[in-house]
């Protein structure tokens, strides 16, 4: 098989390198804007039978009918994975890196199989070639895939039949889904149904994490299902041990299975470090000497939100001083639901810089610090309701978003399902997250997609250190970045068309190299509304001199003299247009929790990557192509959807 690190396609050319010129050739689409999008509502599930966000109980609901499948079924069982060239990754500091020591961000996407039924979600909904395929088209190259330890346990569950597990829990219309998708899996023990997913993902190149999601099967979480702490009712850690070696040993021979999580979210009145340690070093133990070559994932406490005890001792594991490189990786998790502000409801109330900046000192002190310290830290489960009519989940994402761009986190985003087959008692229940709609046949929100696209590309790291470090002008809102336009102005584009931004907090001008080389050194603010613009003139003075105006370190931000305008703030905040770059009087600073900042975000990211060639502004007529400005393509070339070049 083959592994992509950035643009280097490595191991035997094949079905990928073709599949990345294929989509390198896409065209680029055409989308109207008037102002940034923020989650709008797609219409794909009409508001009746709509359902709640993922971490809320479900209301009843009538069932629906199996979807047609995309494309011609295949009318035989996945075969076994058989494909030499494992992948091989480890750590070299905080970064994942390749055999050659060359960074592999990690840019993944959840697939649970630990609901009742231990059935891949999905599969009665669309082929499971065709939904290897849109997590390909959709910019991920990996899968977070989940699982019960009693998967590996129990005799009696493994050995069931996808057939029989359906049926057992209500589920024949599902069934029928699955007979009509993916006839061959119907009669496929669990186990194998669960190895079939996984061989489909590989003949994708897409590499899987196996992530033990519970011990019995079910919806996660709460803190008294039993699921929650070694030594709960349903969790016992010499049975989990046991089901992690098996695990391991059954996946071993699996090229692109490159990792295992050892459990997610532990959680409840039992839990604490002291155990943490003893149980997760077992883990972690059994799993290195069933596969070597995996990497061991584990999460903290509290639902995976706190890791901070690791402040203070690392997990010891046997095999550290076996490898030139670790194995071992902590992982977070990171929601508007769950990031300390939950219970004073801070993401509806509070001004959403001053809560942003709350978020991030303490994700800083949960989890974050690793990373200062050398340690990698996977971001494995953060995400929002896509539909777009959720206060929290609205303000949240461009935080969370900014904070991924900021460190150039490894991450997999909850989730890719767009439905369940059953969740806690509901067949059909809606996935709010999802990236999929409920039919599995499409994006959910096409124009959510980009914020999250712009996050799968490297931006530093061993073997992308390609030009000395400069700063990107990052609109987590949009996904895009700032980059010169006509007339000396800026406008909106995808990040790889930006150029190399010189700033130095924590206040200073603001440089793009290009722009300086053809003596146009620094941005100015020119007044309310006006598009900011690179030029020569007095380079140093006020309307040059920006800073970070608020607790979020966000807005960008002069101090304008009472000429212009009467005075005040103005921030860089984006045109009418959509597309423009404009300055405006600074809004929702500080104290205001009714309105909402985002518009004129601008995260200042760091980056070592290869600057793009500055390119002729483009001729665009407005009356003609009615506001309109070109985009790439939702579901084009994966790479091309990224922070910087």
């Amino acid at each position: 098989m083959e592994l992509v690190a950035g643009d280097v396609v490595l191991g035997v050319p094949g079905r990928l390198g073709f599949l990345l010129d294929s989509l390198r050739s896409c065209a680029r689409c055409v989308r109207s804007s008037n102002s940034p999008p923020r989650f709008p509502r797609p219409a794909e599930i009409p508001p009746s039978r709509a359902h709640p966000p993922a971490h809320h109980d479900a209301a009843d609901l009538p069932p629906r009918r199996a979807v047609p499948p995309a494309r011609p079924p295949r009318r035989r069982p996945p075969r076994a994975a058989a494909r030499a060239g494992a992948v091989t990754l480890s750590t070299s500091s905080r970064w994942v890196v390749d055999p050659a020591g060359r960074r592999v961000k990690l840019a993944c996407v959840n697939w649970p199989s630990h609901l009742e039924p231990v059935v891949t979600e999905g599969l009665g909904r669309q082929p499971v070639g065709a939904i290897a395929g849109m997590v390909v088209s959709l910019g991920f190259n990996c899968v977070r895939l989940t699982y019960p330890i009693a998967l590996a346990t129990n005799a009696s569950l493994s050995a069931l039949t996808v057939r029989q597990s359906l049926l057992a829990h209500g589920l024949a219309e599902t069934a029928g889904g699955v007979e009509v998708n993916n006839p061959g899996f119907l009669d496929l023990t669990l186990m194998d149904s669960l190895k079939a997913v996984v061989n489909a993902l590989g003949e994708k190149d897409v590499l899987v994490i196996l992530d033990n999601h519970v011990s019995r099967p079910g919806w996660c979480c709460r803190s008294d299902d039993g699921n929650g702490f070694f030594g709960d009712r349903d969790f016992d850690p010499d049975v989990w041990v046991d089901g992690l070696g098996t695990m391991a040993t059954i996946f071993a021979d699996v090229p692109n299975v490159v990792g295992k999580s050892l459990r997610n979210e532990l959680r409840g009145p039992r839990q604490n470090p002291k155990d943490w340690y003893t149980y997760m070093q077992r883990g972690a133990e059994a799993v290195h000497a069933a596969n070597p070559r995996a990497l061991v994932i584990m999460g903290g406490l509290s639902y995976d939100y706190d890791l901070s005890f690791l402040a203070a001792r690392q997990v010891e594991v046997s095999f550290a001083a076996e490898e030139r490189a670790t194995k071992v990786i902590p992982y977070f998790h990171y929601f508007s639901f769950r990031v300390g502000l939950a219970r004073t409801r801070a993401w509806e109330t509070g001004n959403a810089n001053e809560v942003c900046a709350r978020a991030a000192r303490d994700f800083e002190r949960r989890g974050g610090f690793l990373l200062a310290r050398g340690f990698p830290l996977f971001l494995s489960e953060f995400g929002a309701d896509l539909r777009g009519g959720d206060l929290k989940g609205n303000r949240y994402f461009p935080c969370a978003a900014a904070m991924a761009a900021e460190h150039d986190l490894d991450w997999a985003y909850w989730a890719l399902q767009g439905s369940y087959a059953l969740r806690q008692g509901v067949a059909g229940m809606d996935e709010v997250y999802g990236v999929l709609d409920w039919s599995w046949s499409k994006a959910r929100n096409e124009t959510v997609l980009p914020r999250i696209q712009a996050l799968q590309r490297p931006i530093q790291g061993p073997g992308y250190g390609e030009a000395l470090p400069y700063t990107v002008l990052f609109h987590p809102l949009t996904g895009l970045c700032a980059a010169a336009a006509a007339a000396n102005t800026l406008e909106l584009r995808p990040c790889n068309e930006t150029g190399a931004w010189a700033y130095a907090p924590p206040a200073s001008t603001l440089v793009l190299t290009d722009a300086a080389a053809a003596g146009l050194p620094c941005l100015r603010a020119e007044g309310r509304g006006l598009p900011a613009r690179l030029g020569a003139k007095a380079c140093g003075d006020a309307l040059s001199t920006w800073r970070l105006a608020s607790d979020s370190g966000m807005h960008v931000a002069v101090e304008s003299p009472p000429e212009i305008g009467g005075g005040g703030m103005l921030c860089l905040d984006v045109g009418a247009d959509g597309r423009s770059i404009v300055t405006n009087p600074c809004a929702c600073l500080r104290g205001d929790g009714t309105c909402d900042p985002e518009r004129q975000w601008f995260k200042l990211v760091t980056s070592t990557r290869r600057v793009a060639r500055r390119r002729p502004p483009p001729t665009r007529s407005p009356s003609r192509l009615n506001g309109t400005w070109p985009m790439l393509a939702i579901f084009a070339n994966r790479f091309s959807y990224m922070i910087v070049p």
